[in-house]
Formats: structure tokens, C-alpha cells, sequence
């Protein structure tokens, strides 16, 4: 694989996993396309206990993500469970940590999406979504949704917006991905590699 290979970001917050597998869908989509590659990546849990800390590498799932990540991306995903129709804080504490990319207008022009899951059907997928894409306008980015020619979209019954995939995880988390929502994600990936293979090749030209 050539190192100057674009790659999209797929970044997400997953206490349960439900999170973690849209996010692994979603990284499908994006490497079905040639010429750009997915790089999966998670964010710490923040702890109300000062001294509590996370290891340096989690134990399982996708290593942490750092500003290097987020700053050479072509594209980025965002995903995170809800919190009260918010995202969660350990995906918000690391966008916070992100004002030398604004002030370097460092992803301006670059696509952008997002992604959640909830506990409940009415629990704020799409509050939860546009929570996400505040910081992503802020940063100048273009956010990229789901068009409704994705027909998954309208047989839904459980999870996937407009805004974004969704998926409805259940109160124990023990809901699978159902076959709507995989293919929402895995279409949403394809679009956002799609508009970044796209993006990409005119600011190399520029």
C-alpha cells in the first residue's frame, strides 16, 4: 500500500460495541472503493476520578486516535453512542482538544459524517447526530448525510437517518446490527470515501 494513499478517519466513542460495529461497516464501505484506504481509530473514556487513567493501548478494539490522524485525513467519520441526546463526553473531550487544527483551518473542505447508536428507539439518534456535526461545521468541513436513494432508508424500523446511520442497540446492548442499518453504514462509507477521493484529488491539483 502506497503511504501517500488517501484514508478516511473513522473515529468513534463504543462503551457497549454497538458503536464499534457500525464503525467496522462503515470501514467496509469505505474499502470498497480503489485508491483510498479507512483507518479505524477510538477515543479514550473519560473518568470523573481525577487519578483514573486509561492504558496507552486498549486492551481490545481500534488504538487511540491522535491530532496526526485526525489533521492528514481525507475525510472523517464521527460515531458515538447518546447521552442524552449528545454525544458522549469521551468523544467530545478529544474535539475539544482540536483548536490548532481550526486555527490552522486544517480540515476545511474535507467531507465529514456521523454515526450512533441508542438504548431506546425515541432516545436521540438524531439529536445525537447533529451534536456531532457542530464541530465538523465549525471546522469547516463539508458533512455529507444520507440521501434518501439509499431505499434502506425507508424500510427501516429501527435505526438510520437521514442525518446518519443509526441503530437501536436495545437497553442491554445486545441487539445485532439488522440488516438495514449494516447496509446504511456500509453506503455511508462508501459516500464519504467516495466525496474524499473526489475532494482530495482537487486540493492536490490546486
Amino acid at each position: 500500500m502506497s503511504p501517500s494513499l488517501p484514508y478516511v478517519l473513522i473515529l468513534y466513542y463504543s462503551r457497549y460495541g454497538a458503536t464499534r460495529a457500525l464503525a467496522e461497516h462503515m470501514v467496509a464501505g469505505v474499502e470498497s472503493l480503489t485508491g483510498i484506504s479507512a483507518r479505524l481509530r477510538t477515543v479514550p473514556s473519560v473518568s470523573p476520578t481525577c487519578e483514573a487513567v486509561e492504558p496507552e493501548i486498549p486492551e481490545e478494539g481500534a488504538v487511540y486516535a491522535s491530532l496526526d490522524d485526525l489533521r492528514d485525513c481525507a475525510g472523517l467519520a464521527l460515531g458515538s453512542p447518546t447521552r442524552f441526546g449528545n454525544m458522549a463526553s469521551s468523544l467530545k473531550h478529544f474535539l475539544d482538544g482540536t483548536a490548532e487544527l481550526w486555527m490552522n483551518g486544517t480540515l476545511i473542505d474535507k467531507p465529514a459524517t456521523a454515526f450512533t447508536s441508542t438504548s431506546s428507539l425515541h432516545g436521540g439518534q438524531e439529536t445525537t447526530l447533529i451534536t456531532m456535526l457542530m464541530p465538523l461545521l465549525h471546522q469547516g468541513m463539508v458533512y455529507a448525510g444520507l440521501p434518501y436513494s439509499e431505499t434502506a432508508l425507508f424500510r427501516t424500523a429501527s435505526g438510520g437517518t437521514p442525518y446518519g446511520t443509526s441503530h437501536l442497540a436495545g437497553s442491554r446492548s445486545d441487539n445485532p446490527i439488522d440488516e438495514n442499518e449494516r447496509q446504511l453504514a456500509y453506503a455511508q462509507g462508501r459516500r464519504l470515501a467516495r466525496l474524499a477521493k473526489a475532494l482530495y484529488s482537487m486540493r492536490e491539483s490546486s
